[in-house]
């Protein structure tokens, strides 16, 4: 299994864009904020979070490609669970389906990172310390603000126990831990 340090290597390897990488950082803070509350290895589904979009950058193109060049990169350094999990975050080409608690909660960590980015950047001071559980919820039902934050992913959460404004609370816990790292 590889560290966290080894993972971060590799993605800065193969992540050319620094936005992107911020989402890989965030989605993995997110992950590990989940794992904590779940009683789940945060390091494990850290990992997970950040490695998830690894093949980003080969496949931003072929979008059925996507988490399947991933997996192929990554299936003899990490876990079959990782590259599973991997490959179910995008279920709509990979046709791998969701089944467990880390799979759930990447496809739900990965849309809501989005959402809690654009409402830190919609505050006076585009902070992340001035995002409320409140203002995320708010900004959730409001279809019009960060139309790519799919809402029907982020509803994932649900799925594994936890109900939507918990896991705007548990998402920005996490989140803000990194808002530095991510200039937010």
């Amino acid at each position: 299994m590889l560290t966290r340090e080894e993972a971060l290597d590799l993605v800065k390897k193969n992540v050319a864009s620094k936005t992107f990488l911020n989402h890989m950082l965030a989605v993995e803070a997110i992950m590990k904020s989940l794992a904590g509350y779940l009683k789940e290895d945060e390091n494990l589904w850290g990992l997970t979070g950040l490695l998830h979009d690894l093949d980003y950058d080969r496949t931003r193109d072929s979008p059925e490609k996507h988490a399947t060049v991933a997996a192929e990169m990554l299936k003899d350094v990490v876990s079959e669970g990782v590259v599973r999990a991997i490959r179910a975050h995008n279920f709509r080409y990979t046709k791998v389906m969701p089944e467990t608690g880390m799979e759930k909660a990447l496809i739900a960590s990965d849309a809501i990172s989005g959402l809690l980015v654009a409402c830190a950047l919609v505050m006076p001071t585009k902070k992340l310390r001035d995002v409320s559980a409140k203002t995320v919820a708010k900004k959730f039902k409001d279809k019009d603000f960060a139309r790519g934050a799919d809402r029907e992913r982020i509803l994932m959460c649900e799925e594994i126990g936890i109900p939507r404004e918990k896991f705007f609370q548990i998402a920005l816990e996490g989140l803000k831990k990194v808002a530095t790292d991510l200039g937010l």
